[in-house]
């Protein structure tokens, strides 16, 4: 079967990316099946590289949380902090420890030297500020936003005064409790403090977008998309906490599908400034219904990827990753008649490959299984979908 894709496979790069797809899109995701392995991050800075010199992009966006983005962000558009400073505070999920994003924020940083602002890379997290155990106070992004506010508009146009957001927000850790992950009861979500903050974000979020003409006058454009994005994470965060306390069965469904939700959210903000190669799971990216087993239950929901693809249309692109072997994770070489081992069996240690021209050599493929639970081969039932399947055939222990 491979020989039928031997001439259709071309190298990863931007000329080879761009050329799959009709059209120039306003977010290009680039998933990856397996978090943790850093030749695939090796890939995407590689990959994105070529499009800030080839095809103009300025902005790139991660799987990691959008407040703590912005730390990343100041670093590599004016130097803020030291790099290590910068790994330690910028990036969530662990990801400040892997020496391929250090390597990204580094290059980010050293591109941008002497270059006007309009022509500078940016970064930007697009995951809310949630962890598998927990999830953040809203303190951080409802505070930004109130303070934006309070500095530019008339007060008597606030909904409550800053120590009253104080004194309703109490201690961080009634937020950040990890029991409230699987116990509805420890949640602080729906007390009547959190129900009071819902409303108080809510008119904030409002006033923002009342204000929006004289806000602009007054800001930078910086400014502008940072207080949007304060609103967007701190209503998104009380609607999440909520979801916590939920004692219905729908709890587990509906709390994935908020996260991916926000990351939309983020998506299509950052997609209004220009073109963006988003990286982050496959699941978080697919335009198929994604779906999992969580404490016995099949969860589906809509990926963040489904739901900008919704709103862009051809403007969203997706490009799933696979990996033949991760042998340090128990993932050995692919039986051949599943869609990996058709890939594996390639010369190319690395390749990116038309999925209708492979939908058409793979026939009736069977899916993959994997040992380890944090690698989630392709499903050749969702090929249809994907504008391009990169492959990458082994990944080496770091």
């Amino acid at each position: 079967m491979t020989s039928g894709l031997t001439d259709t496979t071309h190298p990863v790069d931007a000329a080879a990316v761009m050329g799959l797809l009709p059209n120039r899109p306003r977010v290009l995701a680039l998933g990856e099946p397996t978090h943790g392995e850093d030749v695939l991050l090796h890939l995407r800075n590689d990959l994105f590289r070529q499009l800030v010199e080839q095809e103009g992009h300025r902005m790139i966006a991660v799987e990691s949380d959008c407040m703590m983005g912005l730390v990343v962000d100041d670093h590599v558009t004016s130097g803020k902090g030291t790099l290590d400073e910068v790994m330690e505070a910028g990036f969530s999920h662990g990801f400040g420890a892997s020496e391929a994003n250090r390597e990204l924020v580094r290059w980010m940083r050293a591109h941008n030297e002497g270059l006007p602002a309009s022509e500078r890379v940016r970064f930007a997290g697009i995951d809310g500020p949630l962890e598998m155990t927990h999830a953040a106070s809203p303190r951080q992004a409802l505070t930004a936003l109130h303070d934006h506010l309070a500095a530019r508009v008339d007060m008597d146009l606030l909904p409550c005064t800053a120590e009253v957001l104080d004194r309703l927000l109490g201690a961080d850790d009634r937020w950040t409790d990890p029991a409230a992950m699987m116990d509805p009861a420890q949640s602080a979500g729906r007390t009547p403090e959190a129900e009071r903050l819902r409303l108080i974000a809510d008119d904030l979020a409002a006033l923002l977008d009342a204000q929006t003409p004289h806000l602009v006058a007054v800001s930078s454009r910086d400014e502008c998309d940072r207080a949007r994005l304060y609103a967007r994470t701190a209503t998104g965060l009380l609607r999440h906490h909520a979801c916590m306390a939920d004692t219905s069965p729908s709890r587990m469904a509906r709390l994935v599908g908020l996260r991916d939700s926000m990351m939309a959210a983020n998506l299509l903000a950052l997609a209004e400034r220009g073109p963006v190669l988003v990286h982050a799971h496959n699941g978080h990216l697919q335009r198929d219904e994604s779906s999992m087993r969580m404490g016995g239950l099949p969860l589906r929901w809509w990926s963040a990827g489904a739901i900008v693809g919704a709103h862009l249309g051809d403007g969203y692109a997706f490009l799933t990753t696979a990996l033949g072997t991760i042998r340090h994770r128990g993932v050995d070489t692919p039986p051949p008649d599943t869609l990996e081992g058709l890939l594996y069996a390639l010369p190319d240690d690395r390749c990116v490959v038309d999925p209708r021209r492979l939908k058409a050599v793979l026939g009736d493929a069977e899916p993959r299984v994997s040992p380890y639970h944090g690698y989630a081969p392709l499903d050749p039932a969702h090929l249809a979908s994907h504008d391009g399947v990169v492959f990458i055939k082994d990944a080496p222990q770091d």
